[in-house]
């Protein structure tokens, strides 16, 4: 099979649809469990705090569950096509930089990370010139650092450059 051929053959759409519903039984059945600990009836003032999180567990565990059965079912049958490869080409594309910024929020606190993800889709993506990129990427940050710590009185998650500057 040739590369051209090989990098635009469809996914099947077998192992996603079949991935997502097990995550989802598990934590459709981690969801009810915890809902049990805390109590799913009924007290003087009202439900317990489990109780419409237990239902709501119930309900996707059905749904995901029949989604898992039915694909199961048609296992053997022929595999609809679920993306392009170069499709996923380009959901990874954005899906890795997020994942990567996620863990960049923890170690480099919200603003930091904010200012390197704008800047890096701006750049890669949009392929927009560095004076417009570094305005963005820094004005960004800097208009949410304004917004939620000095007007609205909300700390969020900071890092080390922040902490260095007295914030």
């Amino acid at each position: 099979m040739s590369d051209d051929k090989h990098s635009s053959a469809p996914v099947g759409s077998r192992w996603p649809e079949a991935g997502l519903a097990i995550f989802l039984v598990a934590f459709a059945l981690l969801v009810i469990t915890d809902s049990l600990r805390v109590g799913i009836g009924w007290a003087d003032d009202g439900p317990r705090s489990g109780y419409f999180p237990f239902y709501v567990g119930l309900l996707l565990l059905a749904s995901s569950g029949s989604v898992l059965i039915r694909t199961l079912l048609r296992w053997r049958r022929a595999d609809a096509p679920f993306a392009e490869r170069s499709q996923l080409a380009s959901v990874m594309a954005v899906l890795v930089p997020m994942v990567v910024y996620v863990g960049g929020v923890r170690l480099l606190g919200i603003y930091v990370a904010s200012l390197l993800l704008i800047g890096y889709f701006m750049r890669r993506h949009g392929r927009y010139g560095w004076p417009l990129t570094l305005a963005v990427s820094v004005g960004v940050p800097l208009a949410f650092f304004l917004v939620f710590e000095r007007w609205f009185l909300v700390a969020l998650p900071k890092g080390p450059i922040e902490q260095l500057l007295g914030f």
